[in-house]
């Protein structure tokens, strides 16, 4: 009967601990999150009407209050744990005296502790998993300290959004400033290191494993210029775990930007002058080399790039001519093949595609020999004849380059651009060459790499655009090319609401001719 007593109570002890612990996550919570969603420091408004002093005024009052709560939190952790302390050692004399061994509260926190990191191990973060189609990966989405770039569907999502949603704001600031803490703490750090501040965030990547946890992979400044520092994070549907920190170098990476071609002169031109101010010019760290099938127009291309070198002092391009229709597979396998130097990292590209320099590093960032490739989503263009149709004239390139439901949709059924480091593609075997014409060659490669052990990135860039153009389906194309050519062409023109208006036209036209039919009637 007394054991049976010493048990019940101990088990009242045990319920009294889980509480008190509770009850001090609570507290911590409440003591480190600033009150009030307008006075949050973490991914604030791109377009703020404080600019960047406003910014620098919020870190300062922010970091004042952070220090008020924490002088708070100190003292509430003291009695907390004092009253800890006194029912732990009730809690052992009661388990004493009942026979039960005294290292169970420590048992049950380790096997806790074992339980979390078996989350880390079970997800896809050190060593990539097998995936059956392309469709079982799940994607990343990207962010900075202001957006979030997001590949959700559905009318009523945006490729691009101030994340409003209090949970996901919260979210993100805390893992940023979990990767601040960390690249601070005493332990991990040198004494003549600089403190690092959100402010050094550069962007950073994210995915949700529902049966397991979420990956964060954040990207800070480094020391130098181009040196960066990485952390990643792993949210086991529990406390934060810090998993990895990398420094990365990346001066001596070189981006060897591959591009198939035939014909297609214009497009070539726009392309090489985004090519040289972007990469040439803002970068420096390129190689660029052009496949070009045939010998129409061929003169006209390397004209072209001849006059590109001498104007910006360029020499690293290979120029290599194929005979034979024109193959994309073909071309990139080619091209990739054809370097001879040491290990290069690839960018598969398109002659329709707009990068930024801000990409090329993001490109580098992404991948690693062995261990990950990148399959950026890119923000695709609509028409924009539709889209601005009702304006005076079109707007300059550059101005057409926002990301928003208006001006396009993030292409993630398209794998065609691509970054991977040149081992890799040789050791997974490269294009499958019997594919011909539109399509089909880069899913077959991409499927190739969710069935081996790299990890595949997929997220979407903001610094990547396909430019519209008009679009083509040949009748030699087989059935199945052909119908995903035209569900490509149709994806291509204007965005749903868009397409609706034209559709409507003609109805919207009567009703604006009976409203002024009516309108005169009155009047007269």
């Amino acid at each position: 009967m007394l054991r049976r007593g010493l048990l019940a109570w101990a088990s009242r002890v045990v319920v009294l601990l889980v509480l008190l612990c509770c009850a001090a996550s609570v507290l911590y919570m409440l003591a480190c999150t600033p009150r009030g969603d307008d006075e949050r420091l973490g991914l604030p408004r791109a377009n703020g009407p404080t600019g960047r002093a406003g910014s620098q005024a919020a870190v300062l009052s922010w970091e004042e209050r952070h220090r008020d709560h924490v002088g708070s939190l100190k003292r509430q952790i003291a009695q907390l744990q004092d009253e800890l302390q006194e029912r732990s050692e009730q809690l052992r004399a009661a388990q004493q005296l009942a026979g039960e061994p005294a290292g169970a509260p420590g048992r049950a926190q380790a096997d806790l502790l074992a339980f979390l990191r078996s989350q880390v191990d079970r997800a896809e973060v050190h060593a990539g998993v097998k995936q059956a189609t392309e469709y079982a990966a799940v994607p990343f989405d990207s962010f900075t300290l202001h957006k979030v770039y997001q590949l959700e569907t559905g009318l009523t999502r945006h490729p691009e959004e101030k994340p409003v949603r209090k949970d996901k704001r919260d979210e993100l600031v805390e893992a940023i400033q979990s990767a601040v803490e960390a690249l601070n703490s005493p332990a991990e750090s040198s004494p003549d290191q600089r403190p690092y501040t959100a402010s050094d965030f550069i962007e950073g990547i994210y995915r949700t494993e529902r049966d397991k946890g979420t990956l964060y992979e954040l990207t800070f400044r480094g020391d130098h210029k181009h040196e960066f520092r990485r952390l990643v994070l792993f949210r086991p549907f529990g406390p934060i775990l810090k998993v990895k920190k990398e420094q990365l170098n990346m001066a001596s990476t070189l981006v060897n930007v591959i591009v198939p071609l035939a014909r297609r002169v214009d497009k070539f031109r726009q392309f090489m002058q985004n090519f040289r101010e972007m990469s040439i010019q803002q970068d420096g760290r390129v190689h660029l080399t052009v496949v070009y099938f045939g010998k129409e127009e061929m003169d006209e291309v390397k004209e072209i790039l001849e006059n590109t070198s001498r104007a910006a002092n360029f020499r690293n391009f290979t120029f290599i001519q194929l005979s034979g229709e024109f193959s994309r597979g073909k071309g990139l396998d080619v091209g990739a093949r054809s370097w001879k130097g040491s290990n290069v990292l690839l960018f598969f590209c398109d002659v329709d595609i707009y990068f930024t320099s801000e990409f090329l590093n993001t490109c580098r960032l992404n991948t690693q020999p062995g261990k990950k490739v990148f399959y950026p989503v890119l923000f695709s263009q609509y028409n924009p004849g539709i889209i601005y149709g009702h304006h005076d004239a079109v707007p300059a390139l550059e101005q057409q380059l926002v990301i928003k439901k208006e001006t396009g949709f993030w292409r993630d059924f398209g794998f065609g651009m691509t970054c991977q480091y040149r081992s890799d593609f040789i050791n997974i075997g490269g294009f499958d060459l019997d594919i011909r014409g539109w399509g089909g060659e880069d899913v077959h490669l991409y499927r190739k790499y969710l069935h081996s052990n790299l990890v595949v990135v997929r997220a979407p860039a903001r610094g990547l655009f396909h430019l519209w153009h008009e679009k083509h389906c040949e009748d030699e194309l087989a059935p199945e090319q052909y119908r995903m050519c035209i569900q490509s062409k149709a994806m291509n023109e204007a965005s749903h609401g868009q397409l609706g208006m034209l559709v409507f036209r003609h109805e919207i036209e009567a009703h604006l001719r009976r409203q002024r039919r009516k309108t005169a009637s009155r009047k007269s």
